[in-house]
């Protein structure tokens, strides 16, 4: 299903971190566009969401922000959440299981980086 393609960016929350207690919040928005010539829908979630430290935390779970969305051809999905980590910088990756009505595969996310550059030397 590699004609399923997904884009992220995050964005550094300082309004709801604190570093000095090692919190960074960071929002992360997710477009999903299905470019496949069948209609697909998005079953579960897998995060590994990885701090500075190498520490990783890993979340699975049905859809995505409480939904199961289904995409026709030439259709996209946006939405947002966010996470936190105990340092400055980190990254996610993942995947989501998707059904395009034959077989369930999944369709990988690439790595991105959760930065907080103010608190970079």
């Amino acid at each position: 299903m590699n004609q399923v393609k997904i884009k992220v960016s995050s964005k550094f929350l300082p309004e709801r971190s604190n570093p000095l207690k090692s919190k960074f919040f960071f929002s992360y928005a997710v477009n999903i566009h299905n470019k496949a010539n069948k209609t697909v829908q998005l079953l579960s979630r897998y995060w590994r969401i990885t701090d500075g430290n190498g520490n990783s935390e890993e979340i699975y779970g049905p859809g995505v922000v409480g939904q199961t969305p289904v995409l026709k051809p030439m259709e996209s999905f946006k939405y947002s959440s966010f996470c936190s980590i105990v340092t400055p910088v980190g990254f996610m990756e993942g995947r989501y299981r998707m059904n395009d009505g034959r077989k369930e595969v999944d369709v990988f996310i690439e790595a991105f980086q959760l930065t907080a550059s103010e608190y970079l030397n």
